[in-house]
């Protein structure tokens, strides 16, 4: 008999698919004694974008979040997602940062590591998995499936004899867009299970509406591991529901083992927990089938849907999704997975609404482009690398390899606000964010974002504004949900457009009176409109990481001057004309919006 493991994964994936990633620990904690006595194979409670949501939105502190789970879950293997050589974060780290993060993630409860690379490029999981087997940890080496003219089962098969003799006690096939079909479910977990004599667990996510099927097939061709969802977190962008294939695999030769009644009690739990979290829901994560035609994961889906419709360009979807496999063949089709699905969906939607393909160009695709985040499963369009890098080197050594040790310079830059290694490498992955999350704990003023509706001090229920707004011919259904502590000059509103949650920096009416410098942080701006050829301008809503030039600077057209992040990826705003640089609008951390003059520069004579 050939029973079958249940890793669930409602703690981590299904919350990020379905919610944000805006499940609260003390959501989790009520029903962790259930959790533990189901007997599960693993539990999936860490990783991915759970890391960056903790201390960006929910502010909490990741590390002490692993901890009262490994407290509460003591018979349970505890799972985590590890991107390999990026960790938790966007970027490649030293080898002596991965040492240290996967070293303290098992000292706080980490059972299961599930490593994987977004380009398959298994020189980037080398480190990470060493470190899994020096902490004596389970590490599950991954397959990211995809599908493309280089990309093949027997390509596959490879890949997990390789990570097999790497010391990996057991393969993932990483499904993360929901491509597979029933058949080539069955082809793949046959031909991987003849491969490796170790563990075959197939992860896939239900976009499609055949994840089940797969899944089944997948059992019957040797695949002994399966990841499911709670019910009530399951389907579409997240995983086929966890009873439903308990149910449908009991009294077979596959059966679980788990009880079905306990499971279900699980499920009501958290039906009750999610309505909590509706003003996270989106429209777009339930059931598309376009997966299979553009190969967008569902929350890349609805990242671009935010994007889009923040600049008014929510009709351009479709140009944008056509867009996307473009992008992808010219970069050597990497798998649709973080980050390279944010490096080939940012540069889409730059393409489609520049007018112009690769008129601009983000630093990532650049870095891409370079080596830097490892070797492109196929050949990259020669014309956009010439474009995008020029005559630069292309790196062919594994990228880790040109990285200087960071550790102890990371504990310097951060200094006392680190009260423990575990608060360095909270830094290390995000250092803008990281450093303001250990200075407001440091004040005692980690205060998350308020979840509609809100309850007044009497506990009486404060019904939220709604209304509608029409601008430039665009209807909007507006609804107020609540608003934050004011900090400095401004304090934080809280509202939904459209269903799609926003925050709203406003200031202080002191700074609005006459004579007072214009506002200019967090969205709050009164920039001139952009009119002349040289106003300084950006194609789409992001954050300024870096002002490059100031008041009086010559520039050269093309020269870079704003470094600014958008979905997660930095571009360079480049000068549109040579001259000298006058009114500087913006400022690092400004939020900033197309149309808007951040720098004005007057031509030369």
């Amino acid at each position: 008999m050939a029973d079958i493991g249940i890793t669930e994964v409602v703690l981590r994936d299904a919350h990020q698919s379905l919610i944000a990633t805006r499940m609260r620990t003390e959501d989790m904690l009520p029903v962790c004694d259930r959790l533990d006595s189901v007997g599960y194979w693993s539990l999936e409670v860490w990783g991915g974008a759970t890391f960056d949501a903790c201390i960006r939105f929910l502010k909490e502190d990741p590390w002490e979040r692993l901890r009262r789970l490994r407290a509460a879950l003591p018979n349970t293997r505890l799972q985590m997602l590890l991107r390999g050589q990026n960790l938790v974060g966007y970027r490649h780290y030293s080898d002596d940062v991965v040492r240290a993060f996967v070293q303290r993630a098992a000292a706080n409860g980490i059972d299961v590591f599930r490593v994987f690379d977004a380009l398959n490029d298994i020189r980037n999981l080398e480190t990470a998995i060493q470190a899994v087997k020096a902490a004596g940890r389970h590490a599950q080496g991954t397959i990211c499936y995809t599908t493309s003219p280089v990309h093949s089962v027997e390509q596959f098969a490879e890949m997990a004899q390789a990570l097999q003799a790497m010391g990996c006690d057991s393969i993932c096939i990483k499904d993360m867009a929901g491509l597979l079909t029933p058949y080539a479910a069955a082809d793949l977990s046959q031909r991987l299970c003849a491969a490796v004599d170790i563990p075959v667990q197939l992860h896939m996510h239900a976009t499609a509406g055949v994840a089940e099927m797969c899944q089944l097939k997948a059992i019957e061709n040797g695949c002994l591991r399966i990841d499911t969802a709670i019910s009530s977190f399951a389907g579409g962008a997240s995983h086929p529901p966890t009873e439903s294939m308990v149910a449908a695999l009991q009294h077979t030769e596959y059966d679980t083992g788990l009880d079905l009644t306990l499971l279900q009690e699980i499920g009501f739990y958290f039906r009750e927990v999610r309505r909590r979290y509706h003003q996270f829901e989106s429209e777009f994560t339930g059931l598309d089938t376009r997966v299979q035609i553009y190969q967008v994961p569902g929350g890349m889906i609805s990242n671009l849907y935010a994007q889009l419709r923040e600049q008014g360009e929510l009709a351009r979807m479709n140009e944008v999704l056509a867009e996307i496999p473009r992008v992808r063949q010219d970069l050597g089709y990497p798998p649709l997975v973080t980050p390279t699905s944010q490096i080939v969906g940012t540069q889409a939607v730059l393409n489609v609404l520049t007018g112009e393909r690769y008129k601009t160009i983000t630093n990532e695709v650049k870095l891409y482009l370079q080596g830097r985040y490892g070797r492109a499963p196929g050949p990259v369009n020669p014309m956009v690398r010439q474009q995008a890098i020029g005559n630069e080197a292309i790196i062919d050594v594994r990228p880790a390899d040109l990285l200087p040790d960071e550790m102890e310079n990371l504990a310097e830059q951060i200094g006392e606000l680190a009260c423990s290694e575990e608060d360095v490498l909270t830094y290390a992955m995000f250092p803008e964010i990281g450093r303001e999350f250990l200075e407001q704990r440091a004040r005692d003023a980690l205060v998350p974002e308020p979840l509609e509706p809100l309850n007044s001090g009497d506990g009486e229920e404060i019904r939220p504004v709604e209304f509608n707004v029409t601008l430039h011919g665009d209807s909007y259904h507006i609804r107020f949900t609540g608003s934050g502590h004011r900090h400095q000059d401004t304090r934080p509103f809280y509202l939904t457009v459209d269903g799609v949650p926003e925050e709203v920096l406003v200031e202080s009416l002191e700074e609005l009176q006459e004579g007072a410098e214009p506002a200019r942080r967090h969205g709050g701006s009164r920039r001139p409109p952009a009119t002349g050829p040289g106003d300084v301008t950006t194609s789409m809503p992001g954050t300024i990481v870096e002002v490059l030039v100031e008041e009086g600077s010559e520039v050269q057209a093309g020269d870079p001057v704003i470094i600014l992040e958008a979905m997660k990826m930095e571009t360079e705003i480049q000068a549109p004309i040579g001259g000298r640089v006058g009114a500087v609008h913006v400022q690092k951390g400004d939020s900033v919006n197309p149309d808007e003059t951040l720098i004005a520069i007057a031509p030369a004579d």
